[in-house]
């Protein structure tokens, strides 16, 4: 008779992994004077489409009133913009200025350091091979690969 096999953990190893990466992360955005849900906001209007606070907060999934403060951080630190829509006047376009550009461009480098330092030990195939599952679970769940799930949730990542 066959031994019963030990249950594999994944889910918890997951959630190792990902406190440690959140943490991580958190800590290298604070470095750069943001917070993780400022730094997913920017990463999100940094892709170029032109986008009000409505479609920011649907994209987000959160409230609206929740995405005014988040701007108004966003805009007080010089990082976007709010210029009225010339297609309908009830509505603010956010664009990211240049500091803001520039703070993309070293949130980059601090992502790509810290996935560096996460998938250490790993070669080349095998950090390729467990994005590509990483993808396929998440897509199966349907989450997006744009949106942190603590953000919705207002995790203590949060803190600057």
């Amino acid at each position: 008779m066959t031994p019963a096999r030990r249950p594999a953990r994944i889910g918890f190893l997951l959630t190792q992994l990902g406190s440690l990466a959140a943490e991580s992360f958190a800590a290298r955005a604070r470095e750069l004077g943001i917070t993780p849900p400022e730094a997913g906001a920017m990463r999100i209007l940094g892709r170029g489409a032109d986008m009000n606070q409505r479609e920011l907060a649907e994209k987000l999934g959160v409230a609206q009133s929740r995405v005014v403060a988040l701007v108004d951080s966003l805009e007080a630190a010089g990082l976007i913009t709010r210029e009225r829509s010339t297609t309908d006047r009830r509505n603010f376009v956010l664009h990211v200025t240049d500091p803001g550009r520039e703070l993309l461009a070293r949130l980059r480098s601090a992502a790509e350091a810290q996935e560096e330092e996460l998938t250490e030990g790993l070669s080349a195939d095998d950090r390729d091979r467990l994005y590509e599952l990483l993808l396929r679970l998440g897509d199966a769940r349907g989450l997006d690969r744009d949106v942190h799930p603590d953000y919705r949730g207002g995790s203590a990542h949060t803190d600057r």
